[in-house]
């Protein structure tokens, strides 16, 4: 299985985004923290995820996952934040939190509206779209708020408030505290 290795700042992000690679075991093993999620699911794709801060040394974090929905814009997405060594991850309905440093612990599991479609960052926020939900988070893991949307939509931040274009009906509204219920 082809692996990908990304270096960002300290950390270093091995991935594999349809597979586990053949010496998985041996990356579990070897972790602080190694969770796998639904292996032996029938549906859906694996995926591999292994976070470690120096080349030549395991990776302290693992996470192998089978995921659904997969491939058709359902691809498994991972984001560092630097500043507080948080690591956001999600594939198909799954997404989950992780502090890196001093050692790897879970924060949160939480789950994607219908499929993960992607992280971004915009200064001190961490958004996710998802097929029917754009959800945000703080740098440091907190939820701060999630919406519904339904495809086609996009968004984009700009002057701290998020503009939102779901089937052409266009809103605005600020990126730290969401849409107001109303």
């Amino acid at each position: 299985m082809p692996m990908a290795e990304i270096t960002l700042g300290d950390y270093r992000v091995l991935a594999t985004p349809d597979g586990l690679p053949g010496i998985h075991s041996s990356y579990r093993e070897h972790a602080v923290l190694a969770e796998e999620f639904d292996l032996d699911a029938t549906a859906g794709s694996l995926c591999f995820f292994a976070v470690g801060e120096r080349a030549g040394d395991w990776p302290s974090l693992v996470v192998a996952q089978r995921y659904d929905p997969s491939g058709w814009g359902f691809n498994p997405g991972l984001l560092i934040v630097r500043e507080t060594d948080i690591v956001f991850i999600g594939a198909g309905t799954r997404v989950l939190a992780y502090k890196l440093r001093p050692q790897p612990s879970r924060l949160w599991l939480d789950q994607a509206a219908i499929g993960f479609w992607g992280w971004s960052r915009f200064g001190d926020l961490i958004f996710m779209s998802a097929e029917i939900e754009l959800a945000a988070w703080s740098i440091d893991g907190r939820k701060l708020w999630t919406t519904y949307v339904e495809p086609p939509w996009t968004f984009l931040v700009s002057n701290e408030e998020v503009h939102l274009d779901v089937m052409g009906d266009k809103s605005s509204f600020p990126a730290a505290t969401g849409p107001r219920a109303g």
